[in-house]
């Protein structure tokens, strides 16, 4: 238990452990999906652009490094528990904006219009802010 400096136990219960680092992953896959889609401002314009967009304008290896650091993404939403079905839907998010960035010139509208990562981390805010599910009770066993 943690007890304050007056020594008295605090009036509210602690989070679990895991709670800290999930909030802690949140934030940190928040704000690369952020820099990766829509980091800059195309001045006197409402479009936004990232740095997945900067890294396509360099043949072959733009698409590359920016496609992993998009599959860290769903590697680390793996971890925070996001089901199967959720993470088929990331993984396709990704191979569509990979599609898109493949196409040379007109992949690069695609990669400022099309914003795979953050599309990713609405599905996993979705998930996170779910509420647990209950488990059913169970019958008493028959006498």
């Amino acid at each position: 238990m943690v007890r304050t400096l007056t020594g008295r136990l605090p009036s509210i219960a602690p989070l679990p452990a895991y709670a800290g680092r999930e909030q802690g992953s949140r934030a940190r896959l928040e704000s690369i999906a952020r820099l990766l889609d829509s980091r800059w401002r195309i001045p006197g314009t409402g479009i936004r652009f990232g740095a997945d967009a900067v890294m396509n304008l360099v043949p072959g290896i733009g698409l590359v490094a920016a496609k992993a650091v998009s599959a860290y993404l769903i590697w680390e939403a793996h971890r925070l528990g996001v089901p199967f079905r959720t993470l088929l839907r990331m993984v396709g998010n990704v191979g569509l904006d990979a599609a898109l960035s493949a196409v040379p010139v007109a992949g690069w509208v695609g990669d400022v219009f099309y914003r795979a990562n953050l599309r990713n981390m609405a599905l996993l805010r979705e998930h996170l802010d779910r509420p647990p599910a209950r488990q059913p009770r169970m019958a008493p066993p028959p006498q």
